[in-house]
């Protein structure tokens, strides 16, 4: 550890000229290295040599699923590496590895950003809003794990108002520096608080930041937490098998790790977009030898903003998972968070609608299933209705479900729009 945060300490301190050399010996480096040590990779690639960065291959999580085994480097073998798998969120799970020293870096990386805020791992104390395995052991485990890293879990399964009133008593009794975990969840809190008209700073003084993550922060619900909690709200955007890609600075931009990843802004035919276009995320990790991610196509679609620089890339936007698109009968492709933003910015309007998930059942019909005090009226349906014609087009049919809790994920995730063609 103490070697990882030298270097990125090195790294952050480079000019720019000296970043953009940095950047192109490092992407040489771990290209040749698994040309060299990895025959997977090396497949991969046709056995061509290296010449040009735009001939790489474009990988994704389908390349990935085989055994992690035959993924390896050489050298690496289960015993040395550090091993994990991802949330399986993109509806593609898959094993992962990263050499001992690459996910120091992960974690050099995460003190720093988290610095930006006050937050020292070694001290602070996390109110943490995940998810948690229900098997005796594997919760013995994570809550020991908790108590290691100085965290204290609220398990995210059950958010009703009786378990709500329950976490409230914690920040009354724990002197907690920061909250991290699930946008869902969180802003359900807050809503909660709203509710009884509690600040939460008031009753635990010693919060200072919030730290979002894994699902779309909406700008109406960071306005929400920053008025509930008393306290800054950062959004968090990362990958388990890469690190943080981008985290909020202190200047409110979204800004993108360059320290130990390379991203990139891809069209449909693995070109760069210029900065301000949208296109696919691939990101390359810079230092990961134990297995390749090399122009990994993460699944997501996203914007840099046009006053980006190679040293300090800004994420302006990210717009959603690729595989999260609406299909609509006149062709027309829309992101399915559209669908959510057009809805929730009406559901909400009295508090009712505690939460709620849309799914595209057919190509002309979805379903809306929410969680709320008492059930939608027709006055209600047909606002909705009006909107989406207004935003996308008419002849869409959509069957409201009320339902006591919303389908989560094993972690806790609560994915707002999933297409089912």
């Amino acid at each position: 550890m103490q070697e990882a945060k030298a270097e990125l300490q090195q790294i952050v301190a480079l000019s720019e000229t000296e970043y953009s050399a940095f950047l192109e010996e490092q992407k040489q480096k771990i290209v040749q290295f698994h040309l060299d040590h990895n025959p997977f990779y090396k497949e991969l690639t046709g056995f061509a040599p290296f010449k040009s960065w735009s001939d790489l291959p474009i990988l994704n999580k389908k390349n990935l699923q085989k055994p992690l085994k035959e993924r390896l480097s050489k050298g690496y073998t289960l015993k040395n590496i550090y091993t994990n798998k991802t949330s399986g969120s993109s509806g593609d799970p898959f094993i992962f590895a990263k050499d001992k020293y690459s996910h120091a870096l992960t974690w050099a990386s995460n003190m720093h950003r988290f610095g930006w805020f006050g937050i020292d791992f070694n001290t602070s104390y996390q109110a943490r809003f995940y998810g948690i395995p229900m098997d005796f052991i594997g919760n013995k485990k994570e809550r020991f794990k908790d108590f290691l890293t100085h965290r204290f879990r609220f398990s995210i399964f059950d958010l009703s108002d009786v378990v709500l009133e329950q976490f409230l008593v914690h920040f009354k009794t724990k002197k907690f520096d920061y909250i991290n975990g699930y946008t869902s969840s969180i802003v359900l809190f807050a809503k909660f608080l709203q509710q009884k008209n509690i600040v939460l700073n008031q009753i635990c003084p010693s919060l200072k930041v919030c730290i979002v993550t894994s699902e779309m922060l909406f700008e109406e619900d960071k306005i929400l937490l920053e008025k509930q909690f008393g306290i800054p709200v950062v959004n968090e955007y990362g990958a388990s098998e890469l690190d943080l890609i981008a985290f909020q600075n202190p200047e409110g931009e979204w800004q993108v790790n360059a320290e130990t990843l390379f991203v990139e802004i891809l069209d449909e035919k693995n070109q760069a977009v210029p900065n301000g276009t949208e296109g696919r995320i691939v990101i390359t990790s810079l230092f990961n030898k134990a297995h390749p991610f090399i122009r990994y196509d993460i699944g997501d679609i996203g914007v840099l903003d046009a006053k980006s620089s190679l040293q300090k890339p800004i994420l302006k936007k990210l717009i959603g998972r690729t595989n999260d698109v609406a299909i609509l009968p006149s062709g027309k492709k829309s992101p399915g968070l559209t669908f959510y933003y057009v809805t929730k910015s009406i559901i909400e309007d009295d508090g009712n609608v505690k939460e709620f998930v849309i799914k595209q059942t057919k190509i002309d019909t979805f379903e809306i299933e929410y969680v709320s005090e008492t059930e939608l009226n027709w006055a209600q349906i047909q606002k909705i209705e009006k909107a989406i014609v207004l935003y996308l087009e008419e002849g869409l049919k959509f069957n409201f479900i009320r339902k006591n809790t919303l389908e989560r994920s094993h972690r806790g995730k609560l994915k707002q729009f999933k297409s089912m063609l």
